[in-house]
């Protein structure tokens, strides 16, 4: 479960970040979350909760929003983009191998919200 080293990374960021800007309180964080990234969202809330609760002085009652960031993939021969998990590595339109990602692997903290 990398979950929870997410987490506490993503918390340590966090309470850097309040501690700079004399921060009360940290209400809610809302992250980016590839579709492809291989974190489980229901993994990472449960971690979120738990360390939160737990660990952070900033964030005893932290909310978590997760947003979906959507797998897109670029196909070098036709010059298209498509929906990677539909379609995998083979571009849809040419048939062609020539693919790499663009979008969907990351994890990003997009938003803090403070008192």
């Amino acid at each position: 479960m990398h979950e929870l080293g997410i987490v506490f990374h993503i918390i340590r960021q966090v309470e850097e970040i309040a501690a700079a800007n004399k921060v009360k309180e940290v209400k809610k964080v809302t992250l980016e979350i590839g579709e492809v990234s291989g974190v489980v969202p229901s993994y990472l809330e449960d971690c979120w909760k738990w360390a939160c609760a737990n660990r952070s002085e900033y964030m005893k009652s932290c909310a978590l929003e997760i947003v979906t960031l959507k797998a897109s993939s670029y196909c070098e021969d036709c010059r298209e983009f498509y929906d990677t998990v539909a379609h995998g590595r083979t571009c849809p339109r040419c048939g062609g191998g020539h693919t790499y990602l663009v979008t969907g692997n990351e994890t990003n903290i997009r938003d803090i919200q403070v008192i």
